[in-house]
């Protein structure tokens, strides 16, 4: 579409409003109520304003300061990086995001916005300090959310909401990111190509204009749009004093349904598993149980879909950036899943005796697992899954760490996770420091 059609006659009005009053204000919402065509209340003026009986002084003060002409400035900015901007009356303003307590007078937009109200979506949250187990399963979680045509909603921040993202893209799906700043300012640069990759087939947006750098209370007012544009809200790593907390706290507020990934007791799930404790979330191991949660709700899936893992990129996966670790440089594609490189000769002299010791490794294992391959009888006795009985088997008495498991099954972090609990359950395995495991 062209500027023109990006950009409604009325957008202008509502911009300045929200730079007169600034951003998260009840007051949008209430003009929007008392006005059929924002131009009336403008043009009325400040007698027009009094008569509301809504306003401040000091906000009635901050509306007859403020000139047409900054809205005007900041149109012109959008005409040039070709944004849209979708005001709080146009048809495109999502009714799920209108119908909260503070609105967003105005979203800007760098590619096409889907319609919400008719597609079913679910955000993505945690830290920016994830672990190898939480990028993991916010990547193939949003992977498998997308392949099943919903829209992944999530922050555009390091660790788990950069998984979020680029799971989405890998599956081709729709993922949207909510900015806490100006979409075209320079916020983590090791994510602006994750960004243009979203704007091909979902959206950046932000309720800031263009080029407003990110302040701190920014990010916690963009949270309440995160959650209100989906329908639930998944909890992946949070510490005790995560923003994600924040995320879910609001999205319990708007009657959203909320979920928490069941981790172990690391600093980066105390707040997500207090979540669960206090009954303020459902505990999720895999995809499908969000999913279910909303079954025959919205027919957009279907449940005996099988969907293939093994196509996820995981050299993308693995250069997910993580505050507090070396930053892997990452171009994003749209289609990274479909994109195949040949390894430089570097790289292929690393990797040959990488693999030699890990056949090395897993003859060993075989050795020592003689023993143990007697009992799979005696364990799905016990009431085991088969996928449990596989990981059993995969653990001797020298302790092995559950990436390790992960790599040498090829099976998703969340089934092995949820394995190990239960023949941890069973007391066939001890859990020791640093996410290790030996048979007890």
């Amino acid at each position: 579409m062209g500027n023109d059609e990006m950009i409604s006659e009325n957008a202008r009005y509502w911009i300045w409003i929200s730079k007169a009053l600034g951003y998260n204000n009840i007051k949008v919402k209430r003009i929007c109520e008392l006005y059929n065509n924002i131009s009336e209340f403008v043009d009325g003026g400040e007698k027009e304003w009094k008569h509301c009986g809504i306003f401040t002084p000091n906000e009635m003060k901050k509306l007859a300061n403020t000139k047409l002409a900054v809205a005007d400035e900041i149109i012109k900015r959008c005409n040039e990086l070709n944004y849209s901007i979708i005001s709080i009356d146009d048809e495109q303003y999502p009714d799920r995001l209108k119908n909260i307590d503070t609105p967003p007078a105005v979203l800007y937009v760098n590619g096409c916005l889907p319609d919400f109200d008719e597609r079913l979506s679910i955000a993505i949250v945690g830290t920016r300090r994830a672990t190898r187990y939480g990028t993991d399963n916010s990547y193939k979680f949003a992977y498998a959310l997308a392949k099943y045509s919903v829209v992944v909603v999530s922050g555009g921040a390091l660790g788990v909401d950069c998984a979020s993202h680029r799971g989405a893209l890998s599956a081709n799906g729709i993922t949207v990111c909510v900015l806490g700043c100006g979409i075209n300012y320079k916020y983590l640069s090791e994510n602006e190509g994750m960004r243009n990759a979203i704007a091909q087939s979902g959206a950046v947006i932000s309720e800031y204009a263009p080029d407003e750098p990110p302040l701190r209370y920014n990010f916690p007012a963009r949270n309440r749009i995160i959650s209100a544009l989906s329908d639930g809200l998944v909890v992946m790593e949070a510490g005790e004093k995560s923003g994600s907390l924040i995320t879910a706290r609001t999205a319990i507020d708007q009657g959203k349904e909320v979920f928490a990934l069941l981790g172990n007791n690391s600093p980066q799930n105390e707040g997500s598993n207090s979540l669960i404790k206090n009954g303020l979330a459902h505990p999720v191991t895999d995809f499908m149980d969000v999913l279910n949660e909303f079954n025959n709700n919205r027919g957009l899936y279907v449940e005996d879909e099988k969907l293939d893992f093994d196509s996820i990129s995981f050299s993308d996966l693995e250069a997910v950036p993580v505050k507090g670790k070396k930053l892997v440089a990452n171009k994003v594609k749209p289609n990274v899943n479909k994109v195949t490189s040949k390894p430089d000769k570097a790289k292929t002299v690393k990797t040959k005796p990488a693999q030699k010791q890990e056949n090395k490794s897993a003859q060993k294992y075989e050795e020592q697992a003689q023993p143990v391959q007697k009992n799979i009888l005696d364990l799905k006795a016990s009431g085991l899954s088969d996928v449990a009985v596989k990981v059993y088997g995969a653990i001797s008495n020298e302790p092995v760490h559950i990436d390790n498991l992960v790599t040498k099954l090829g099976l998703p972090v969340f089934k092995v996770l949820t394995a190990l609990t239960q023949l941890e359950m069973k007391g066939y395995v001890t859990a020791i420091q640093g996410r290790r495991y030996v048979l007890k």
